[in-house]
């Protein structure tokens, strides 16, 4: 365990004083995501380490530059887990899970890692240490701002702890295939998702939909002999490729794209991986973010250029005048001389 707070804290205030814009990674797992990062980096890697634990009210405080891999030892001592399913590629700390908000396949089951927050430390462009939230989620009254750091790709400051909700591990889980096309998937997963139960992930790609059934085993074993359908041995193993993104439909260099819709919006016409029961889809290629906007709206939702592609340019979906005005207010309150990730999130902020 290693604290490297005040180091950080001094880091932060001559980087003020000299004017110098920080770049905030941990692992530099994920130098791919946003717009391209500019300043000096300010590596959160050694502050590390698990801060209070407490299994029986599934609860954990770990700080920023721990592994999701190292979270997910010490909780499977106690027979737990990070709900989330955060991908653990490349190292994946959770300071940087966390600011990318990253969530794994069973997201709408269980809930993101923003869902999953309860409080964070964080140091922001004064070089105060601040903390938000705390132990339970009683604790949270007015601006949640612990929620506000997921996803906001560290332009509001640096994460140095966070304190999680944990679950325990299902009792039994089993995964089944089914062949079929993409509109009668996504009406199958979307009714599955509406029937409650033991579903956990629901996933479709090369006209092939798969179902993954958590929890209770005589429900699991109930629900899947129900749906039919191939029972796969290796139903870890894919759920692990498709959290990771090393699929085939991930590889390659082309452009991959996000769009984050309504689950139950009709199938697009080009090859796409649909995940989260329909409310995710995968898209390859070229095309301007302009372009995806207009698709993502058609289907009700949002999207972003999630790996390569043009990084000079904007990769994530518009804002509203409205939007901007808020997002503007929040990073003169927490950074006002804008040193953290400049440009990462929007070329604006």
């Amino acid at each position: 365990m290693t604290d490297i707070s005040s180091q950080l804290i001094d880091r932060v205030k001559q980087a003020v004083a000299d004017n110098m814009p920080l770049r905030i990674v941990g692992n530099d797992s994920k130098a791919f995501m946003g717009r391209q990062p500019k300043g000096e980096s300010v590596c959160l890697a050694p502050h590390q380490g698990v801060v209070e634990y407490e299994p029986t009210e599934l609860v954990i405080s770990v700080r920023a530059g721990t592994t999701i891999a190292d979270l997910d030892a010490e909780l499977a001592s106690h027979s737990q887990f990070l709900g989330c399913e955060s991908p653990r590629d490349a190292n994946a700390t959770v300071g940087g899970t966390l600011a990318c908000n990253l969530s794994g396949p069973g997201r709408p089951w269980i809930g993101s890692i923003r869902d999953h927050v309860l409080g964070v430390r964080m140091i922001n462009g004064k070089g105060e240490q601040l903390r938000f939230g705390g132990r339970v989620m009683k604790n949270v009254a007015g601006y949640d701002v612990s929620r506000l750091q997921a996803g906001a790709m560290g332009c509001l400051g640096i994460i140095t702890e966070v304190t999680l909700r944990v679950y325990p591990l299902p009792q039994h889980e089993t995964t089944i295939k089914q062949s079929m096309g993409a509109a009668e998937a996504i009406e199958t997963m979307n009714r599955e998702s509406l029937r409650g139960g033991p579903l956990s992930a629901a996933c479709w790609v090369d006209d092939n939909l798969y179902l993954r059934f958590s929890g209770n085993e005589a429900a699991v074993r109930s629900r899947s002999q129900v749906i039919g359908g191939e029972s796969m041995e290796s139903g870890t193993d894919f759920w692990s490729r498709i959290r990771e993104r090393k699929h085939d439909f991930f590889a390659g260099d082309e452009p991959l794209w996000r769009l984050s819709t309504k689950s139950a919006a009709e199938p697009v016409d080009e090859r796409c991986l649909v995940d989260w029961g329909g409310a995710q889809r995968w898209l390859r290629g070229d095309q301007e973010l302009e372009q995806r906007e207009l698709l993502a709206q058609r289907l009700h939702g949002q999207a972003a250029l999630f790996r390569g592609g043009d990084r000079e340019a904007e990769v994530f979906h518009s804002r509203t005048e409205a939007q901007k005005k808020v997002h503007l207010a929040l990073k003169q309150a927490f950074d006002p001389d804008g040193i953290f990730n400049p440009g990462r999130l929007y070329g604006w902020l």
